[in-house]
């Protein structure tokens, strides 16, 4: 089997695609094409910058505050006719409407929004607006793929809440970003303790059975947060825990959970331990005994499991199967493994085991770019610079990946069957038609040349050369191999 063009391993296998009218980048990426993917770990970009999630929440605690005192002193509307009826008459349910003009009106109505929804809509999409442009700024984009896996990894829901909606891009920002290239065990630590991930598995409020708090407000245990930390997090469905176990972490835990608008507990929006809500005494957990501590028992728990041999095989395992092919490849999941357990969880060293690796550059490129990938890759190609990440984010919406919000705390699947299906395809089609359609005045040739160089396949280019039109072009290359397998 022919090895693939190390040039489009460089590009699409650990990067976001080639920049478009940029022929100085595709030149250094050609040069040396595995110097050009390690060069990003080596002087990783500067932090991003945005509000903490405690400040979110303040400022939505606020906003909230503010709207409902402003409606609850807004004088009533005065009755208004319907129909004809005057005020006071018939309902509207109940009036003969011949021409079905007046329910179908009702129906098209759209229902009114929660008070705070504005506030958490600008949130979101600023913060997408900031994930967007890294994307398309990174030179490779290797760190920015190592996000987007991660944050999947550990997923949560915009979709749950306002408040999950409006933290959701301050989560990756802060518990995932800074420790993609750093130790495993910190980035679990930073997860598990985040208000998102907390209010998203319902461990705000989980108190021990045998706590003064628990006993006092009859409620107990969840174990929600504690089943997704061992099945999706770390130790993996397989990984040798039983329900014992997840109900024992359960109890480590109870306590964790963050400072409301009132602050109560601590400043609003920010990580809290209360000890009344904590399970008292010890609790034994994969074999080892825990000793009574408060949030250190938690703590020395996570360091454990971030660090057991089940979690250096799952991780290793699912790092391969997004790279590099839906079946991992053994030899090479088993040299990641290796490396997760002899540096201790080193996220840097475990992604220049995976970069530097011969299989690596010689498995073939057949993984389907997942739709955040494929839009990114796609406006990079062109070279053009949004100004608003509202097409992006309704593109994502209509490939059935909207950002940050997966269907499960499982996250977006990672194999192509889930991307790769007929219906899949056909929006894909749609979506390289209506994007070649608002770029029609670029040439499709030019950008060929300029992205791919000799990198591009002679079907490729024969495809776009005779295509009827810039904008035939242009979608047929947004639906190339190239642009579509990693």
């Amino acid at each position: 089997m022919t090895a693939p063009n190390p040039l489009l391993v460089a590009l699409n296998r650990f990067g976001h695609g080639p920049r478009g009218q940029a022929a100085v980048f595709l030149g250094n990426a050609a040069a040396d094409p595995r110097a050009f993917v390690r060069s990003e770990l080596d002087k990783p970009a500067a932090p991003v910058k945005g509000d903490t999630s405690a400040k979110i929440l303040t400022d939505l605690f606020a906003y909230q505050e503010k709207t409902s005192i402003a409606r609850e002193q807004k004088p009533p509307e005065p009755a208004k006719p319907v129909g004809g009826m005057p005020a006071g008459g018939m309902p509207a349910a109940d009036m003969a409407a011949p021409d079905m003009a007046g329910k179908e009106m009702a129906a098209a109505a759209p229902a009114p929004e929660p008070a705070d929804a504005n506030f958490v809509r600008v949130t979101f999409q600023a913060e997408a607006m900031t994930r967007i442009q890294r994307a398309l700024d990174a030179p490779v984009g290797l760190v920015e793929r190592l996000v987007a896996f991660w944050s999947n990894h550990f997923a949560i829901s915009a979709a749950k809440s306002g408040l999950a909606r409006a933290c959701a891009g301050a989560f990756e920002r802060e518990a995932i970003r800074p420790h993609v290239l750093g130790k495993f065990a910190d980035m679990l630590k930073a997860v598990e303790q985040h208000p998102v991930m907390l209010h998203y598995l319902d461990n705000q409020q989980s108190m021990g059975p045998n706590s003064r708090g628990g006993q006092n407000q009859k409620k107990g245990l969840n174990e929600n947060l504690a089943r997704e930390i061992m099945e999706l997090h770390t130790l993996g469905v397989n990984g040798g825990y039983t329900q014992t176990d997840v109900t024992s972490l359960a109890r480590i835990i109870t306590g964790w959970t963050f400072a409301g608008r009132e602050g109560r507990i601590g400043e609003p929006g920010n990580f809290a331990f209360v000890p009344n809500w904590h399970e008292p005494g010890a609790h034994a957990l994969l074999g080892k005994n825990y000793p009574e501590g408060g949030i250190a028992q938690g703590e020395a728990a996570l360091t454990d499991i971030a660090r057991h041999p089940s979690t250096a095989k799952f991780i290793a395992a699912k790092m391969v199967r997004h790279f590099i092919a839906d079946d991992p490849p053994a030899a090479l999941t088993a040299k990641l493994e290796k490396t997760f357990r002899d540096t201790g969880g080193d996220l840097k060293a475990l992604t220049l085991a995976l970069i530097t690796a011969e299989e690596s550059w010689t498995a073939p490129l057949t993984k389907m770019r997942n739709p955040w990938e494929f839009l990114i890759a796609s406006v990079r190609l062109t070279g053009t610079q949004p100004d608003a990440p509202q097409r992006l984010l309704g593109g994502l919406n209509q490939l059935g990946s909207p950002l940050w919000a997966p269907p499960g705390p499982n996250g977006f699947p990672d194999t192509n069957a889930a991307w790769a299906s007929p219906e899949g395809m056909k929006l894909r089609l749609d979506m390289a038609a209506g994007m070649a359609g608002r770029l029609q005045a670029l040439n499709p040739n030019t950008i060929l040349e300029e992205a791919l160089g000799a990198a591009a396949s002679d079907a490729t280019r024969q495809a776009v050369a005779r295509s009827e039109s810039k904008r035939q072009g242009l979608a047929l290359l947004f639906l190339s191999p190239e642009m579509q397998r990693r």
